[in-house]
């Protein structure tokens, strides 16, 4: 295998991807963009070109990695066809056009939440998959498609949190409020949440490529889960401060969320959701399947998100007081 397709390669999972790549492969790297896609991020990568979907029958590769996808809006503003419009059948047309083309593999990065949007119990492979909204019911539908053409060389990955250098998501508004020295009220809340460092998910894609791995559905997660206050104080050390950790009552931060939801403040209940539930995800499986270890601990992704964060406040400061 010589020549790999990343399509939504400007995005954040595509971007990282091809870096990695670059750097540990001598792979052949093309992108797939869609109209309007910023490509300067990518000028010191070796992309060999970058296609428009209507160029598509131009392109010969080896392999595909299909990165496009419709992110879960945590404001709720998107219309539910959006979702299944990109993430459904968008992914059906470019499935359509890889088994035409003669390519010998297909990594299709979905999503854990087509199994589940909440969940008690560990979220393995095992499980009956019962997502909650458009997000997850669309990732779910272009799954199934893959999967109904039974081809041994798919793999259908599965993320949980995935975090990393350009993370735009929750770990940034944290970051944003403890390196203001914003105390993090959510103390009361015990959980334990899976996270995946963008690193880890890179290796893993880099491995299906590079190697004959049984092909299915995968669910991919960093080793092991961390509590929220485990998170917070992790953060507190690459900030060098001691993060102030404050228990305030569970129903009093509830109504708060609940008052977000109405005036869109930076925490609402979807928020909410996402930093104080349990949601654990096994990763047994893929590890198996690759039978090495992964680059990065939990602790060690969440350093380096955490660094690349602090990092960009710094910038933006920089910036903000040159200008005055």
């Amino acid at each position: 295998m010589k020549k790999i397709l990343i399509t939504g390669i400007t995005g954040f999972v595509g971007t990282n991807l091809a870096r990695y790549l670059a750097k540990h492969t001598d792979l052949e790297l093309y992108g797939l963009i869609r109209e309007g896609s910023n490509t300067a991020a990518l000028k010191d990568v070796d992309i060999k070109r970058f296609f428009k979907l209507e160029e598509l029958d131009q392109c010969e590769v080896d392999g595909v990695v299909h990165a496009i996808g419709k992110a879960h809006d945590l404001e709720k503003k998107s219309a539910e066809h959006e979702y299944f419009k990109i993430n459904q059948y968008l992914t059906q047309n470019i499935y359509d056009w890889y088994l035409a083309s003669g390519a010998s593999k297909f990594i299709y990065i979905s999503s854990i939440k087509a199994v589940r949007d909440r969940s008690a119990q560990v979220v393995d492979e095992t499980l009956t998959p019962q997502p909650a909204d458009a997000y997850g019911k669309s990732k779910l539908k272009a799954e199934q498609y893959i999967l109904s053409a039974g081809n041994s060389n798919d793999y259908i990955l599965r993320p949980c949190i995935i975090h990393g250098p350009g993370n735009k998501g929750n770990l940034s508004l944290l970051h944003s409020f403890l390196s203001k020295g914003i105390p993090y009220p959510l103390g009361a809340f015990q959980n334990q949440r899976s996270f995946l460092s963008i690193e880890n998910l890179c290796f893993v894609i880099h491995q299906l490529l590079t190697r004959e791995i049984t092909g299915g559905v995968y669910h991919v997660a960093d080793d092991q889960p961390l509590s929220t206050v485990e998170l917070v104080e992790i953060m507190g050390g690459v900030l060098n401060k001691k993060p102030k950790i404050w228990s305030v009552p569970a129903r009093m931060i509830s109504f708060m969320a609940r008052a977000g939801d109405q005036f869109s403040l930076p925490l609402n209940s979807e928020r909410l959701q996402k930093l104080t539930e349990s949601y654990v995800v096994s990763n047994t499986r893929i590890k198996e399947a690759i039978d090495r270890p992964f680059p990065l601990s939990v602790e060690e992704g969440l350093r380096k998100t955490f660094a690349s964060l602090q990092k960009r406040e710094v910038s933006r400061s920089d910036v903000a007081n040159a200008g005055h």
